[in-house]
């Protein structure tokens, strides 16, 4: 007999719309189970809502899985919806011209799979883990995912920045066959290709999954309006933005990371796709790569330099509770470049901080423009690439927004 837990009333209408997080205040302490357990959750009046998992030790104490009362989560569940997931990103797998070999396979909550991040890079499958019961159930999805895709390996990684709010250790295992083994040498590098350009990368290191797939479709974006011009790329990371500058034809493209393994990384990136006749034979002398802050290069560059920025900067808030230093952060960051780009001049800026709403962010960047004396076009609203599915039922599937702009002195 599975434990029932009641939730409050007046806190179960997101509930019944399918959101899947529920917080400790919207349950009644009288119906918490005494361990982590497979509940039944129903209202205050006792009316089914949906199957979850509570766990006293998740920083999400009841997360809900299904709402159709005679399916019940049990292991079949999870495989079957690992399978379904994949499934839904047949398109990608069926590239026969292999222009793209890097994707999403599983996006969280928002393919009803919380806590679990999963991508192809190739023959290789990337996981990360973030939430306690992912952590728990990690053999039925590698199963699932060796019995579909049979892939050459599965590195599968705890994400350091849940790992203490869940109770989790930072881990890495990796897998062949879904048997887990312990690599005696240095994985050898592999190469992966978005949208026909080529990246090399070290499966299990670098930043979150080592690639980022969900600005697939705003690196092409960009593409019209880099021709002939100069460009700054903040955050640059490994140079997906800066080498599709380069394929575009931009005069001169100054790319900018914290990390100077990223740096390296993006000029490796630039000569390989140089010496394959992917990029133009100039593009190693169109580029800077430089180790900096954006925030101080931003402060130090000269005015009117730029034709093109681009800021894509990390999370800056990782809880809804960072959430007020996170808008004087961007704020900050974008007045600053509409300061110092041309006249007329193409600002394409992004936040992957999902506690930061769409209309917040515009918000954000409209005092930006306020500050910085100038007007600002919008001419495009974009975000993340249709692999990172956006669940309606869970508003913070949305987390990346990405608006290019026209900044008029």
């Amino acid at each position: 007999m599975n434990p029932e837990i009641r939730i409050r009333q007046g806190k179960e209408k997101n509930l019944l719309r399918h959101h899947p997080w529920v917080f400790s205040g919207a349950i009644e302490e009288s119906t918490v189970p005494p361990k982590s357990a497979t509940c039944r959750v129903v209202t205050s009046e006792g009316r089914f809502i949906a199957w979850g998992v509570y766990d006293p030790d998740s920083h999400i104490i009841l997360r809900l899985l299904s709402w159709d009362e005679s399916v019940f989560p049990d292991d079949n569940w999870w495989s079957d919806t690992v399978r379904a997931s994949v499934l839904r990103r047949r398109s990608f797998f069926e590239d026969r011209a292999g222009q793209t070999t890097a994707f999403r396979i599983i996006h969280g909550e928002a393919d009803m799979i919380p806590g679990v991040a999963a991508d192809v890079y190739g023959k290789i499958i990337r996981i990360i883990i973030s939430a306690r019961i992912a952590w728990e159930k990690r053999a039925i999805i590698i199963d699932a995912l060796e019995n579909l895709l049979h892939p050459q390996m599965i590195v599968l990684n705890t994400d350091a920045a849940f790992c203490a709010i869940e109770k989790l250790h930072e881990v890495t295992e990796y897998y062949k066959g879904a048997v887990r083994f312990v690599p005696t040498d240095k994985l050898d590098e592999i190469k992966i290709r978005e949208s026909g350009i080529y990246y090399a990368m070290v499966p299990g290191s670098g930043q979150k999954s080592g690639f980022y797939c969900d600005q697939r479709e705003n690196r092409n974006r960009i593409e019209p309006y880099v021709k002939d011009a100069v460009v700054l790329d903040g955050c640059c990371y490994t140079g997906a933005f800066t080498l599709h500058a380069l394929r575009a034809g931009a005069k001169e493209v100054h790319a900018f990371d914290s990390s100077s393994d990223a740096i390296h990384r993006l000029l490796s990136n630039v000569n390989m796709n140089v010496e394959m006749g992917i990029l133009p034979k100039d593009s190693r002398d169109r580029v800077q790569a430089t180790k900096a802050d954006i925030f101080e290069t931003l402060r130090s560059i000269p005015r009117n330099r730029y034709d093109v920025m681009i800021l894509d900067p990390p999370k800056l808030a990782q809880t809804v509770k960072a959430l007020e230093n996170a808008k004087k952060a961007y704020k900050d960051l974008n007045r600053m470049a509409m300061e110092k780009i041309k006249d007329g001049g193409i600002l394409v800026t992004c936040s992957c901080s999902g506690a930061l709403s769409r209309e917040d962010f515009r918000t954000v960047l409209a005092w930006s423009a306020k500050d910085a004396h100038v007007e600002v076009q919008v001419l495009e609203t974009l975000g993340q690439a249709q692999d990172h599915p956006i669940r309606l039922s869970f508003p913070e599937s949305e987390y990346l927004k990405v608006f290019i702009l026209r900044v008029i002195k």
